[in-house]
């Protein structure tokens, strides 16, 4: 068994304190996430942590790509049909999570989820490149499958049936908007003694900010 208990880290890249943050996560979120694109070191700064909890019971966390974000919320797609979807049928409290090690800071957004309108989906989807709108058609996602090539001769007979044409949305696949509830913005500091902000949404859709000890 491998000791990991000497892998240690001092954070000191910045702070987080209540007189420099807006009234509005979303205008703090899009703070950070474009600074995190500007400063660099992270392959997709749109790539996030969707969590649910699963028919058995169980949480499941997977990455998923985050697609567009205002004040509504968080848009990410995928298969209706899949697992998490099947999740969030039943359950739509649904956590995001973000880590951004280059400026060591992670956001944590306990949201709402539901499904998009078919205009946003369709217009997402027809934004796809060809072989992504094939991928979406062919992927029965999280069904269990004989083995890799059931799906590459799927995708040939499609390449072939769609070959100049357009190819439509399949209506198990579309997005999701998840309205946040509470988001905490964690900013590594020194000595394990972090910044920990949450707002947290109000009756009337205003936010109040906390601040959590580390």
């Amino acid at each position: 068994m491998k000791d990991l208990a000497d892998y240690r880290k001092s954070y000191e890249k910045s702070e987080l304190l209540e007189s420099n943050i807006p009234e509005d996560p979303i205008n703090l979120f899009n703070k950070w996430f474009h600074e995190t694109e500007d400063f660099g070191g992270i392959d997709e700064v749109n790539a996030m942590t969707v969590s649910t909890i699963g028919l058995d019971g169980f949480p499941k966390s997977r990455v998923v790509l985050l697609k567009k974000f205002d004040e509504e919320g968080f848009i990410f797609y995928t298969n209706y049909n899949s697992e998490k979807g099947k999740a969030i049928a039943t359950n739509p409290n649904i956590c995001l999570s973000f880590f951004w090690s280059s400026l060591e800071r992670q956001v944590i957004i306990k949201g709402i989820a539901e499904k998009t309108s078919d205009s946003v989906s369709d217009n997402y989807f027809d934004s796809r490149p060809d072989g992504s709108k094939l991928g979406a058609i062919v992927s029965p996602q999280s069904e269990v499958i004989p083995n890799r090539d059931y799906l590459e001769q799927n995708l040939k007979q499609l390449e072939k049936e769609y070959e100049g044409k357009e190819i439509p949305r399949p209506k198990n696949w579309g997005g999701y908007l998840v309205r946040p509830q509470e988001v905490e913005f964690w900013q590594g500091r020194p000595n394990r003694l972090h910044d920990r902000i949450r707002y947290k949404l109000q009756d009337d859709f205003s936010w109040k900010i906390q601040r959590l000890s580390s």
